[in-house]
């Protein structure tokens, strides 16, 4: 009854099963992995968010750079903003609306900090400078969330600098813009999220990363892979069941048939 199993049709139906279960399995394996990536990287972004502000000298130094371990530690800082050598940060979008961030070296005695100030929204053209409020005057205590140097890797964004309207950048690349300060600076940078005294004025703040679901689609996906395994394993079985019940009806009509023409020869 099973001998169907080997003909050509059904062996190339076994190899596509064959090769479908080893597929299926890596790729829910591939898509855990990635919940798993993410989950820790939703802990650990949760656990730096929540943490206790502590002084930018214990995460970070002048000329270093910043692990992606310590992203978003809450982090103080002292100095005077040098409104001279301010930044626009082009093409980054907050609340739907296309816009700068404002980004503001702060000299300490180590060294300077970039600060990311805030965010304000585009010109009335894209070769019209935004307005964007001053930073304080004098001294300034400054409190904001830690960012390693952004690169085009980490953002997706292209680097250029040809075309750009003078003191607009794309990315916050500390080695980039530090080669155009007249001092030194720290690796990463700071979200600022708190100052003291407070301005009077100043660029909306930009809101905390949105942590999104830690890594459950991706657990979704990896189950819905791995459950198509036993599709393709059911479905396979499933079929050569039908195979063999419709051959079997086939065998049994056709015995009924011969059966009829004995009955109807020896009736003559």
């Amino acid at each position: 009854m099973y001998r169907f199993l080997l003909t050509r049709r059904w062996l190339a139906f076994h190899l596509l099963v064959l090769l479908l279960i080893p597929a299926f399995f890596f790729l829910g394996k591939w898509q855990f992995g990635r919940f798993e990536e993410r989950s820790a990287s939703s802990e650990r972004t949760t656990a730096n968010l929540n943490s206790a502000p502590v002084p930018l000298d214990r995460l970070d130094t002048v000329g270093g750079t910043v692990s992606s371990d310590v992203k978003f530690r809450p982090v103080t800082v002292t100095g005077k903003y040098d409104a001279s050598h301010e930044l626009l940060v082009r093409r980054r979008p907050q609340n739907s609306r296309v816009g700068f961030y404002v980004v503001t070296p702060l000299v300490t005695p180590q060294g300077a900090v970039l600060v990311n100030r805030g965010w304000v929204p585009a010109g009335a053209t894209a070769e019209t400078r935004p307005e964007v409020p001053p930073p304080p005057s004098g001294e300034v205590t400054v409190t904001g969330r830690l960012k390693p140097s952004e690169t085009e890797d980490t953002t997706g964004i292209r680097n250029r600098s040809a075309g750009l309207p003078a003191g607009q950048v794309l990315l916050v690349n500390t080695t980039d813009i530090g080669a155009t300060l007249p001092y030194r600076l720290y690796g990463g940078f700071v979200e600022l999220t708190g100052q003291r005294p407070t301005a009077d004025r100043a660029p909306e703040p930009v809101p905390a990363p949105d942590l999104g679901g830690g890594g459950g689609l991706n657990l979704a996906y990896s189950v819905q892979w791995w459950l198509f395994i036993g599709v393709a394993v059911g479905g396979w079985f499933l079929l050569i069941r039908r195979e063999a019940r419709d051959l079997s009806a086939a065998d049994a009509e056709g015995d009924g048939a011969g059966k009829d023409q004995q009955e109807v020869r020896a009736q003559s």
